[in-house]
């Protein structure tokens, strides 16, 4: 599988998928490096396996929707946003963040990524930001 295709599948994927399959989609040697809301994070593959446990308690579903896709050699760049739905309200699904990220992709798995979000917004949804852009 090219590295394209490894990113994408992991961000088709549902949480229940990730959580239960960690190893299949991140390197055991991955690193993170992530300027998220809360600050500078960065997490290997335990400090993401917990991170994956919290999201599945807290979230019935998680959704990713692809705007721009970009691979050179082994490295990848997506800008996406994320949708959940929580598991108090599931019948309603919400925009929880807007994503830039690199991924480099070593053995088939996801092995060093470098991710800004931020939370999503109504303004940017609705001017169709994010929409999905044919390359």
């Amino acid at each position: 599988m090219d590295s394209k295709s490894v990113v994408q599948n992991y961000y088709n994927s549902n949480i229940e998928e990730i959580t239960g399959n960690l190893n299949t989609f991140f390197h055991e040697d991955c690193c993170l490096h992530w300027n998220s809301s809360k600050g500078f994070l960065v997490l290997g593959f335990k400090e993401l396996e917990t991170f994956f446990n919290d999201l599945s308690s807290s979230y019935k579903q998680i959704r990713t929707e692809i705007s721009h896709l970009l691979q050179e050699d082994n490295f990848v760049t997506t800008r996406y946003t994320t949708y959940g739905n929580t598991i108090e309200n599931e019948d309603e699904e919400i925009a929880l963040a807007h994503y830039m990220s690199i991924w480099e992709v070593k053995e088939g798995k996801l092995y060093k990524g470098y991710e800004i979000s931020q939370l999503a917004d109504d303004y940017a949804l609705k001017i169709n930001s994010f929409a999905e852009i044919k390359i």
